[in-house]
């Protein structure tokens, strides 16, 4: 099979450990990043779960409050603009 040469930037420390790692289980870098690419090809998707980090605890408690902010509407006091805010606050 014909290849073709295709350059990409990692961080170096992020290099070294997937070199690593790739290592172990007996493949290049090259041959790993072709792997992922046939897979994702094959798969039609990233071949894996991509997701955002869990939220920190402060993170949680206003997602939590902004949810029982919504539940219960009446619980809490609205405005009608931001300057009613800014009144308030002053």
């Amino acid at each position: 099979m014909k290849k073709v040469n295709t350059n990409i930037s990692v961080d170096p420390t992020l290099k070294h450990n997937a070199t690593e790692l790739f290592a172990n289980f007996g493949l290049d870098f090259s041959t790993a990043i072709s792997l992922f690419l046939a897979q994702s090809v094959r798969e039609k998707r990233i071949p894996f779960e991509i997701r955002m980090e869990t939220p920190n605890e402060k993170t949680m408690a206003a997602l939590k409050e902004y949810s029982e902010m919504r539940t219960h509407k009446k619980k809490y006091k609205r405005y009608n603009s931001f300057n009613d805010v800014l009144k308030e606050i002053k």
